[in-house]
């Protein structure tokens, strides 16, 4: 694929340019718009440079560290959005997002994926970054879809019962539109670098299978676990 010059690179953040200011006019939170573009660029770049270093290394010790502080940093932005921020709730995000995902990451690379090791990082360290991603928003929602119910008086089961379906609602319509609507982001790679559509196809099936497993089954280990924390007996 063609490198992308940095000007014609620029010419995709105007409409972005445009939100930010149509936000600050309707006194929206640019503010926080702002911050979190800028620092998503600054994230993609240093992590641009710290994945070429990554890619070449033969350390499964490496590997598994960055997995570890995805599954912290992915839990650490789920907590934003529960009201509960101790670290008893921080320690339960990481285990709903972590454990789930740890599962399918091996289900994927070591059984689905031929891998020359077992940490082949070009495939571990991105299809991680989906799961661990993914199942931090779906947790996210029900944790927050789950407090705003008991805040209203809902009982724990049934807010628990909505909480998990609005986290599938994003699930479930990436299931219904994909290749409809859209092709998705791994798909659409795949094919701009030239690989047959069927093949693609096949990979964005996994991934597709792969995320809703994932982010579902961590909405479900959360919403378990505070279940217990709210009912201990």
């Amino acid at each position: 694929m063609q490198s992308i010059p940095l000007l014609n690179l620029s010419v995709v953040f105007l409409p972005t340019l445009a939100l930010l200011m149509i936000m600050r006019r309707w006194r929206l939170a640019a503010g926080s718009g702002f911050y979190a573009n800028a620092r998503m660029l600054v994230q993609l770049l240093l992590v641009g440079y710290v994945l070429t270093f990554v890619f070449e290394t033969d350390d499964w010790l490496v590997i598994i560290a960055i997995v570890v502080l995805m599954i912290g940093a992915a839990a650490a932005i789920a907590l934003r959005s529960s009201n509960s921020k101790g670290i008893g709730n921080y320690t339960v995000l990481c285990f709903a997002i972590g454990v789930p995902g740890a599962l399918m990451l091996i289900l994927v690379t070591q059984f689905v994926l031929q891998m020359e090791r077992w940490f082949e990082p070009r495939f571990v360290i991105p299809i991680a970054g989906m799961i661990f991603a993914n199942s931090m928003n779906s947790v996210a929602l029900s944790a927050e879809r789950c407090d705003s119910e008991v805040a209203h008086g809902v009982g724990f089961l049934e807010a628990r019962r909505a909480a998990l379906e609005a986290a599938l609602i994003p699930q479930i319509n990436s299931l219904l539109a994909v290749g409809l609507v859209a092709l998705p982001g791994m798909m659409t790679g795949q094919i701009l670098s030239g690989v047959d559509p069927l093949v693609a196809a096949r990979y964005q099936i996994m991934v597709m299978w792969m995320l809703f497993g994932s982010g579902g089954l961590s909405a479900v280990a959360y919403l378990s676990l505070s279940s217990k924390k709210a009912h201990p007996a």
